[in-house]
């Protein structure tokens, strides 16, 4: 079979390749939001300013936030309950460690989000630079602990039907309708 000239993105039987390419993906929208904080400074936040902040939005309010769901809610719930009791501890102390890393991931983007929301609108043409670079080591830092070891572990431990099982999670997650806050009044 030849091989396709095409990146082809793996499919939602695939849970763990898809985990693992969302995390080039994230990379991807790093180094656009790096490519921003260069180019506001001589361009303000010109119409590709705009877009690129559009961009980093909304891969970062959907689809990291799922990727981030699939992992606390589905896949190491999945790891739990095969991991051998005599490895429990480790998995545990995996487990903290992601979920630790979930949250400061969060609240970084928490702090950029504002920023990035006003150069779409046109409203600023400046970003933190120290909430960029915090932002894209920390996320550089996850992904690679992530693929050195949670999801070797999940190759070596899931079986096919919990890997099926985590497919279909994932698949429903992204084809629920968005939730929109309510605004007070």
């Amino acid at each position: 079979m030849a091989t396709s000239l095409i990146p082809v993105a793996p499919a939602l039987d695939e849970p763990l390749e898809i985990l693992s390419a969302c995390h080039g993906r994230v990379l991807a929208q790093l180094e656009t939001l790096r490519r921003l904080l260069a180019h506001l400074p001589a361009q303000g936040a010109d119409q590709q300013a705009q877009q690129a902040a559009a961009a980093v939005l909304r891969y970062f309010d959907t689809a990291a936030k799922h990727h981030h769901e699939d992992e606390e809610i589905d896949l190491l719930p999945a790891l739990e309950a095969a991991v051998a009791p005599a490895d429990a501890p480790a998995l545990a102390q995996l487990r903290q460690r992601v979920l630790a890393e979930h949250v400061r991931l969060a609240g970084l983007w928490a702090a950029l989000r504002p920023q990035l929301d006003d150069v779409r609108l046109g409203l600023h043409s400046t970003l933190d630079e120290q909430s960029v670079v915090d932002m894209d080591a920390a996320y550089r830092q996850h992904i690679e602990f992530e693929e050195s070891h949670l999801l070797p572990l999940a190759r070596q431990l899931l079986d096919q039907q919990t890997l099926r099982d985590l497919g279909r999670a994932m698949t429903l997650r992204r084809s629920a309708p968005p939730v929109i806050p309510a605004t007070g009044g």
